[in-house]
């Protein structure tokens, strides 16, 4: 049965989301969050069930309250909801919904409007700040019409003026919370600030981009997106905000020249995603850090008092008036100010579906007690990466079955051992699965000792699919097919790199096998995760690489990729033309690559029931296969003991092969990416 809430869908700045009084909610944080996700439609990456637009810029909510804090009229709660996974995240603020929220105040009896403008001061929640909002209600009544623009908005609209009063150190009590100006990471200099909101900011020309790049392309650089969430993750740490893999702060930024000494040109990440346009409460963090001295935005020097600065982004520029007082090391920004506009889409009554609450009365008896909480998927590469992709859409459909949020969480690292251990030494009661895979389980097993037996420390859950392997190479850095490469290496031995994601992942055993077959040699580049390590195909720092159809599809549909040969027994449907090894004269090279769920070994049958038939029904579902198929990969929907056997099976046939042709871990040249 539906529930039903009042709601107002509202256009602010340039996100859109749902406005709530905080009472038309349900009481506590957990049935709140629930109630969000289902009216934000946050277990679909399209978000077709609900109001949300499939992107984290329409995914967001406001909620608003009359104020418990002394001057204040408004209490604003600001919420991130997920897309394509149920999680709901109160840590940062968003400036562009704030635009929304003394309008929706005034509209709803929070606040008494004055003829002409009215001032409301907002309390917001998550950073424990306040800003001072005004807006025009002419005739006491709010109006959302006038000729004030913003860039990244059609038309115009009344303008709504945003003043922050105390945003500075809002999240973690300090400016630059590291205690520095300047950090350095891995090598690359960033500026750790919590001006209205926690920024990690690096210049764009650090990272090898211009910081001029539209969204798109940046975010079709899977090894930018890699490097910055590296650094993102370490400069969270550093920051007192400690591991943030869940969390959306602090946001990445890429900061490059502007076209005058009072402006910046800024790339703002939501984390992962390159923003369209630009988040206010970042571009006051940007704004900020360009008017301070010692940072890697610094610009030129600037005299205490008021200075209008521009933060130029992809849609245009956002204008930001900063008072500072004081000079050199000790200058600080004492307020902010912006312009933004809003205006109400639609006013009425939401209707929640049933699955986003906990019921225990909908499933099955023997297994009641079961799930308790939310799961987690620990996945053991990068995101980015193929296995990364399929592991988040099963758990975009699991958490609706399951009734619980089901997160993914990356562990890369050691060929896949981190997460594995990690999983192994988990609590046994279904809460923590392993997205494991033929490396994980078969491979890396039978070519080297590791802290985890892939047999005796997990209870299968079910297989999720396979994928056949590829040959490829960079279409112009490499060969325009097999025989030319081959007499290229045995011409100029190890004149071609070829990448893979460690010792014991496909792609390493697949390279291997192909140069005992024909008599060739590779350098190997290793990489943490099959992500990374494509990537650098595609860019041309490697030459060849033998990853599954599930990763290399989109980069040989886009021609960044050529495929030479299957390495399989058969030519595959979607690409019909490309012959496999065998046929061209190289034998022995048969890799597929398949995907399963783990859980701790001792989990009870009840748990490891529950989940194998909620797995199986999310392998069913026609969208799931045919996004699976589009990337490659064939889901195979089946019980515990399938994955068991699969697994036995392939540990046995990679053992004997690491003993027939002598392969072993050996240093590579390694090449880091985050």
């Amino acid at each position: 049965m539906n529930r039903s809430i009042p709601c107002v869908l509202m256009r602010a700045g340039t996100s859109r989301g749902p406005f709530f009084l905080r009472e038309w909610l349900p009481d506590g944080d957990e049935a709140r969050d629930q109630a969000l996700i289902g009216a934000i439609g946050a277990s679909d990456p399209l978000q077709l069930d609900g109001v949300g637009g499939g992107s984290t810029l329409n995914s967001k909510v406001a909620i608003v309250s009359r104020s418990s804090q002394p001057g204040c009229d408004i209490d604003y709660l600001f919420a991130q909801v997920g897309v394509g996974h149920r999680s709901v995240d109160t840590r940062p603020n968003c400036g562009n919904m704030l635009s929304g929220v003394a309008p929706f105040a005034i509209e709803q009896g929070l606040v008494p409007a004055k003829d002409g403008t009215t001032s409301v001061r907002v309390y917001n929640v998550n950073t424990k700040s306040q800003i001072d909002v005004t807006v025009r209600t002419p005739g006491g009544r709010v109006t959302y019409e006038g000729d004030a623009r913003i860039d990244g908005v059609a038309g115009t609209a009344a303008p709504i003026l945003l003043n922050f009063l105390d945003a500075w150190g809002a999240v973690t009590g300090k400016v630059f919370p590291t205690g520095q100006r300047i950090d350095t990471i891995d090598g690359i200099e960033v500026t750790c600030i919590d001006a209205a909101m926690p920024l990690m900011i690096v210049r764009a020309s650090d990272l090898d981009v211009t910081g001029r790049e539209k969204p798109a392309a940046l975010d079709a650089n899977t090894a930018l997106l890699e490097r910055l969430e590296g650094l993102r993750l370490e400069a969270g740490r550093r920051m007192g905000l400690g591991d943030v893999s869940d969390s959306v702060i602090p946001k990445p930024v890429l900061v490059s020249a502007g076209v005058s000494n009072d402006s910046i040109t800024s790339r703002y990440f939501t984390p992962r995603k390159c923003h369209a346009s630009h988040a206010v409460t970042g571009a006051i963090g940007v704004a900020s850090a360009f008017a301070l001295p010692g940072t890697v935005a610094s610009g030129m020097a600037r005299e205490p008092g008021r200075h209008n600065l521009i933060v130029l982004h992809p849609a245009g520029q956002i204008d930001v008036e900063v008072e500072l007082k004081g000079r050199a090391d000790a200058a600080t920004v004492e307020r902010a100010a912006l312009v933004r506009t809003a205006r109400k889409i639609m006013q009425g009554e939401l209707h929640l579906p049933d699955y986003v609450f906990s019921s225990p009365e909908a499933r099955d008896a023997e297994s009641s007690d079961f799930p308790q909480r939310a799961l987690k998927i620990i996945v053991p590469t990068r995101a980015g990466g193929g296995n990364d992709t399929m592991a988040r859409i099963i758990a975009a459909r699991l958490g609706p079955l399951l009734g619980r949020e089901v997160l993914v969480d990356n562990r890369a690292g050691a060929n896949g051992a981190i997460a594995s251990e990690y999983v192994a030494n988990s609590a046994p009661d279904g809460h923590t699965l392993l997205f494991g895979y033929v490396g994980t389980h078969a491979m890396s097993p039978a070519l080297q000792s590791l802290g985890y037996d892939p047999v005796g420390d997990f209870e299968p859950v079910g297989l999720v699919g396979s994928s056949p392997t590829l040959m490829v190479t960079h279409p112009e850095k490499g060969a325009s097919d097999l025989h030319t490469l081959i007499a290229r290496l045995k011409g100029a031995p190890r004149c071609f790199s070829y990448a893979s994601a460690g010792d014991g992942t496909p792609p390493h055993f697949a390279a291997e096998l192909f140069q005992l077959s024909s008599g060739t040699s590779m350098v190997s580049a290793t990489y943490e995760g099959a992500a990374p390590a494509i990537a650098d195909t595609v860019n041309g720092g490697t030459q060849v690489m033998f990853p599954s159809l599930f990763t290399a599809y989109p980069f040989i549909r886009a021609g960044q990729l050529r495929a030479l040969a299957v390495a399989g027994p058969k030519r595959l449907e979607v690409l019909p033309t490309v012959p496999t090894l065998a046929e061209l004269g190289v034998t022995g090279v048969d890799v597929v690559q398949w995907y399963g769920l783990f859980a701790p070994a001792g989990t009870p049958a009840a748990a490891i029931d529950c989940l194998n038939r909620a797995l199986n029904e999310v392998l069913v579902d026609p969208e799931v296969a045919e996004r699976l198929e589009s990337h490659g990969a064939r889901s195979e929907p089946g019980g515990p003991e399938a994955l068991a056997q699969r697994m036995q099976k392939d540990l046995d046939r990679w053992r004997q092969v690491v003993a027939q042709a002598g392969i072993a871990p050996k240093e590579s040249r390694q090449l880091a990416l985050d």
